[in-house]
């Protein structure tokens, strides 16, 4: 009878997949979970952008999820020094962003303020390191299977735009009514996690001719 064993290597790789699939997941799921879970634990309005429900009944779940998937990007090591950079500037960015709220929108402190301040800076750099990450990183490691070039780059360029559109419509306050900061929030989050999913070998796109 033979044992199966497991080399060191074996698991190295397995790790790395786990941590992948692991922030893949977390992506994938918070604005599901924030949007609708508010809907059903507290009801009342939609809220502006995801960050705001910092101060809804899902605070713990917001707070909790981005921690974790900085922890995972601090834990993440890639394939050299650019991408070890890029992961723990990521996860300092997620970790911060969650750490310092948005600013609420009444009753609002000199401290409220400079935590909106830090807030939007943390939240620039994790969304930015995460387009690089879909934009340079993934489709250059090496690791790549037919199509799943072409997804990271959708998904970094769907980052990006995300990013802009918030800008723009912030600035020009168009359709405040309707959030667009929430949902183009949401589609940027989204992204990022069907990229580390199809990076942990979760997701599998079709080939691309």
């Amino acid at each position: 009878m033979t044992t199966a064993t497991t080399s060191p290597q074996d698991t190295l790789v397995h790790s790395y997949l786990f941590l992948r699939r692991a922030i893949g997941l977390v992506g994938l799921a918070l604005p599901v979970v924030l949007i609708l879970g508010k809907q059903l634990v507290q009801g009342g309005d939609l809220i502006g952008s995801l960050s705001g429900y910092y101060y809804t009944d899902l605070r713990d779940v917001l707070v909790g999820a981005m921690c974790a998937v900085g922890v995972f990007l601090l834990a993440y090591y890639g394939h050299d020094y650019v991408d070890n950079v890029a992961s723990t500037v990521a996860g300092l960015g997620a970790i911060g962003l969650a750490l310092f709220p948005t600013t609420p929108d009444h009753d609002v402190t000199a401290w409220d303020r400079t935590a909106g301040v830090l807030h939007l800076a943390f939240a620039a750099v994790f969304f930015l390191s995460l387009a690089y990450f879909c934009l340079r990183l993934f489709p250059h490691d090496g690791e790549q299977s037919p199509g799943t070039s072409v997804v990271y780059r959708v998904c970094g360029g769907a980052i990006l735009a995300c990013l802009v559109l918030i800008a723009l419509a912030k600035y020009l306050a168009i359709a405040p009514s309707l959030h667009p900061a929430l949902w183009l929030e949401a589609v940027a989050v989204e992204a990022f996690g069907v990229a580390w999913l199809i990076k942990g070998g979760t997701m599998k796109p079709k080939s691309v001719p």
